[in-house]
């Protein structure tokens, strides 16, 4: 398989991983110093908005409470594609951009609906066994996304 071809594999995995609520094999995924963050521009007052920043230990508490929440269940379905990836060989690293639809269902199965559309800013690691997270910035279009969910994209 080709350096590109794991790069977005990883991209795919870890959507499904987080379509399946495997949130161990998802950080299993990333390096130890990853950066995960969602933003969203706002028109109204021209700058972007941070709506979650963690490091790894932050996601993986983040994950670790979200049964403590009261949050919105209704499974997601994350449709990643990916648009373009950048080698930069001399840092090991790969640059990743991958649009991003997000679906959600409601629980008793009846509807699903186009929840959320950004992109990923993916970077990856290629240094050691495999390709790995380092950073991934989502940025949204979609601003209004109601309350009581927690789960990341």
């Amino acid at each position: 398989m080709s350096t590109r071809q794991s790069v977005e594999e990883l991209v795919y995995r870890s959507c499904m991983l987080l379509d399946d609520r495997n949130f161990k094999g998802y950080l299993e995924l990333c390096e130890p110093g990853f950066r995960y963050t969602i933003s969203a521009h706002s028109p109204e007052i021209r700058k972007d908005m941070i709506w979650l920043q963690h490091d790894k230990k932050g996601m993986e508490t983040l994950f670790t409470n979200l049964p403590r929440h009261n949050s919105d269940h209704s499974p997601i379905t994350r449709h990643a594609t990916v648009y373009s990836v950048e080698m930069d060989e001399a840092n090991g690293q790969a640059k990743v951009v991958s649009a991003l639809q997000v679906f959600k269902t409601t629980l008793d199965g009846g509807v699903t609906e186009l929840f959320a559309v950004g992109k990923l800013y993916d970077t990856v690691s290629l240094n050691g066994g495999g390709p790995k997270l380092a950073e991934r910035t989502v940025k949204l279009d979609t601003r209004m996304l109601g309350i009581g969910y927690h789960v990341p994209f």
